[in-house]
């Protein structure tokens, strides 16, 4: 792994009205890292990704990422940045009524010409891209399937086959097995390990699942009402951790 930290947050503090979702947060992740933020709903695990992914600015500190402090970035700069990162969003944000290979191009959008889209969503490109990335996720049938048609699960993973196509250094993912049997939340975590590990990306996921955390992830990190209350590597969270992360009140 590398010295520098592909991500750096420095006393980060964010603020929603006068909500405190994070509270002097300091936290520092290296490439290849697989970290899962865990934590009750409302514990800032959500928030702190959209951080990572410059889609929100803090309310007072620092945010780095691939050593460029996000704040400071004009637009096509941040965008080029956002670029080398792929997010897998609790809601996937697929378009239902398109086909299965229209939202797996969607992984392109950052390097194809608006002309490009536009013309692949008539006559679709990069048709074999698309093929193997399905086929990494285990549904390449499903190429001219329309999206609508698929089940919750199949959805998940073209999701997951749109990072793929992507190619980012970096794999954000926000409860990504939220809505999932343990079966399938199973196989997802698996596929996102994989996408780690074959591709040598860092994985930053939010889970309420400790059992996954701990089985998939190196480093966990326990966030309670906005704060880091531990910063640990998997084989060293003790149940009076998670106790204590969970447990209602002081």
């Amino acid at each position: 792994m590398s010295n520098d930290p592909i991500f750096e947050l420095k006393g980060v503090n964010q603020q929603f009205s006068s909500f405190p979702a994070l509270v002097d947060i300091n936290l520092q992740i290296y490439p290849g890292e697989r970290v899962a933020l865990v934590g009750s709903s409302g514990a800032g695990k959500s928030t702190l990704l959209r951080l990572l992914n410059g889609t929100l600015q803090p309310t007072h500190g620092e945010v780095w990422a691939l050593g460029r402090n996000l704040s400071r970035l004009p637009s096509r700069k941040l965008r080029q940045i956002q670029g080398q990162m792929g997010t897998v969003y609790q809601q996937l944000h697929l378009v239902d009524n398109l086909r299965v290979i229209h939202n797996v191009n969607a992984g392109h959008l950052g390097r194809w010409s608006f002309f490009k889209a536009a013309v692949s969503l008539v006559y679709p490109l990069e048709v074999e891209t698309a093929r193997q990335a399905l086929t990494q996720v285990g549904i390449p049938e499903k190429l001219y399937t329309r999206t609508d048609w698929l089940s919750g699960g199949q959805q998940q993973r073209v999701a997951l086959a749109r990072v793929l196509v992507q190619n980012p250094l970096v794999i954000l993912a926000d409860e990504p097995i939220s809505s999932l049997d343990p079966q399938l939340s199973r196989e997802v975590m698996d596929l996102l390990e994989s996408m780690s590990e074959k591709g040598g990306k860092t994985l930053v996921t939010s889970l309420h699942s400790i059992e996954f955390a701990c089985s998939h992830c190196q480093r966990i990190v326990g966030l309670r009402e906005g704060k880091i209350l531990f910063d640990l590597p998997a084989v060293e969270v003790s149940e009076e951790r998670i106790e204590e992360l969970y447990r209602l009140g002081y």
